[in-house]
């Protein structure tokens, strides 16, 4: 069977992923309300929302097609950082996380018509001290309220202020790559392009 891949994601970062991993697919956005229940923690919050995500699809799509969706946070101190609403949140979100390691947690789900499979990635970044002076120009001029926690690593945040990362960095742009490989791998042969 040949198969049709969709990524449900107006993310740029996951879409430019996907197209420098040589996957082919068409981009099928659909809306949600990222609402989860309020006792789930960590990479249940990002398992719950990518499998919401991936359900909206699911009644549309013809027994070849697949639907990628995906959700990140930013796990700190015991509480999922999303996205930022203003500028006055970025602040807020990089001042906690100055000085500190948080954890970027991204799930992925591939759905069928009548399946679903996650996978998961935690990625510990480390923060340098950041100035307040340095958080509000970031917040101006990149205005980062699509990136969980305030911030996008490849940002000029990123690269003033990241002091060290253990795991995979496409985890924390927002997509791991290498785990999103293993899960399209018994397709990809097999993906119309």
């Amino acid at each position: 069977m040949t198969y049709k891949l969709f990524l449900g994601s107006g993310s740029p970062r996951r879409v430019a992923l996907l197209k420098q991993m040589g996957v082919a697919f068409e981009q099928r956005v659909l809306a949600v309300e990222e609402i989860y229940p309020q006792e789930l923690k960590g990479v249940e919050i990002t398992d719950f929302l990518a499998r919401l995500k991936g359900k909206t699809h699911q009644q549309q799509l013809q027994q070849n097609e697949l639907v990628l969706t995906a959700d990140t946070i930013v796990w700190f101190d015991d509480t999922a950082l999303g996205k930022p609403k203003d500028e006055a949140h970025v602040l807020d979100m990089l001042s906690k996380l100055s000085g500190k390691t948080h954890e970027v947690i991204t799930s992925v789900c591939l759905s069928t018509n009548k399946t679903q499979t996650c996978i998961e990635a935690t990625t510990k970044v480390s923060m340098a001290v950041l100035s307040k002076a340095d958080i509000t120009h970031y917040a101006k001029t990149h205005k980062p309220f699509d990136k969980a926690g305030g911030y996008g690593i490849q940002d000029w945040i990123g690269l003033i202020g990241v002091s060290k990362i253990v795991g995979s960095y496409t985890n924390v742009v927002g997509l791991p790559t290498e785990k999103t490989y293993q899960l399209l791998l018994p397709y990809l042969s097999s993906i119309a392009s």
